[in-house]
């Protein structure tokens, strides 16, 4: 997982979507700059991150309500007093519509056990949020009422205080409500060069 420090910080940010698989044709369409997105994917994917599923409960989606889900690697610490954490989202997905207008949500910390859980929420053209939580044990927060999924190495419950819009990415600051430690055995999920991987 992403640390505080200023450099480290800086990293995580410029992470912009590594759950797509990396390109490995040559380089091409260079910004002004020079650096193209063939490029730019494959310098961060060098960046070892670790993964968590960043939940949120629509109240407006039917009779019941719908909970989403997005997998993440660009989750990071912000401050300790307060506590505050960034998350990016990309623009116009269905997180980013959501948390504009809902703001509270949840993060669950994957363990290495639950790469299954990380694949599943990064699908693109997925079916409905609805389905993919199906058969994923979780409860709902009591504080955002978004799911923590059972067998996370930690979670937490947020609630927005900043968004930023950067490139084709926001991101969203909030402060920490609550956490939890559900599980104390197993390693982190973590991502790198376009793979789930485990420590070790």
């Amino acid at each position: 997982m992403c640390g505080a420090g200023a450099e480290t910080s800086v990293q995580c940010v410029l992470q912009t979507d590594v759950l797509q698989a990396l390109p490995s044709l040559p380089s091409q369409n260079p910004h002004a700059e020079g650096v193209s997105n063939d490029e730019f994917r494959a310098a961060m994917s060098r960046l070892a991150g670790g993964v968590v599923l960043v939940t949120a409960h629509d109240e407006d989606a039917g009779p019941r309500g719908e909970d989403v889900g997005m997998t993440a690697t660009a989750f990071l610490s912000v401050s300790i007093d307060p506590p505050l954490v960034l998350v990016s989202v990309r623009n116009g997905s269905r997180m980013d519509d959501l948390l504009a207008e809902q703001p509270l949500w949840a993060v669950s910390v994957l363990s290495e056990s639950q790469r299954h859980v990380a694949g599943r929420f990064a699908m693109k053209g997925r079916i409905s949020d609805r389905l993919l939580f199906d058969d994923i044990p979780y409860k709902r927060g009591p504080l955002s009422g978004a799911p923590l999924v059972g067998g996370a190495l930690s979670t937490l419950e947020c609630r927005t205080e900043q968004r930023v819009e950067a490139g084709d990415h926001t991101l969203v600051i909030a402060r920490v409500l609550g956490v939890d430690l559900p599980s104390a055995e197993g390693g982190p999920l973590s991502y790198f060069r376009g793979r789930y991987r485990q420590l070790g």
